[in-house]
């Protein structure tokens, strides 16, 4: 029998929140542009856990089925029709500084000016590049994350990477190389 299955749900989501909870509040502070849609997201993640995690099968890895229903939540939030008509002025300094003072992550994570390009990609090249880059998943990742081949993935960064490298050389050399 799965030790999970023996744990109380609480303690089982209190240990995915250890484990993850700062994954799951970077990527959906990525999507939201906003920390308190943010940590909004972040409780109805686990919410969601909470109520279905008997139900996981572990084909995939707990990480993986985490981001997955954090972008799924994400889109969510973005196309209830109260969030249209709200529109958020955020920046990514008040990001960096939300994420240093409720997730203890550093300033260096971060590079501004390519992050802001990044949020400006189409959400299909976003997703992949945050979840790659961001989060270090692997391609096969993903691709099991966002429910996509491997190599439409792959495609998907080739392309992202693409448009990013044109949005920068039309800013200017950004680093000054």
């Amino acid at each position: 029998m799965n030790k999970s299955t023996c744990e109380p749900i609480e303690e089982i989501v209190e240990r995915l929140i250890d484990c993850y909870g700062t994954d799951v509040y970077k990527i959906a502070f990525l999507y939201m542009k906003d920390q308190q849609l943010a940590e909004d997201v972040f409780q109805e993640v686990f919410y969601k856990v909470m109520q279905s995690y008997r139900k996981f099968k572990h084909d995939s890895s707990e990480k993986t089925w985490l981001i997955r229903i954090t972008i799924n939540t994400c889109k969510d939030f973005l196309k209830q029709n109260w969030f249209r008509r709200v529109t958020t002025f955020g920046t990514t300094e008040e990001y960096v500084d939300g994420l240093d003072k409720s997730r203890n992550i550093n300033k260096s994570e971060f590079d501004e000016e390519l992050y802001e390009l990044i949020l400006k990609l189409p959400l299909k090249y976003k997703s992949v590049i945050l979840l790659f880059y961001y989060e270090d998943l692997t391609l096969e990742e993903v691709a099991s994350t966002l429910k996509l081949p491997s190599g439409t993935v792959q495609s998907r960064l080739f392309r992202g990477r693409q448009r990013l490298k044109k949005m920068i050389e039309e800013k200017g050399d950004l680093y000054g190389s």
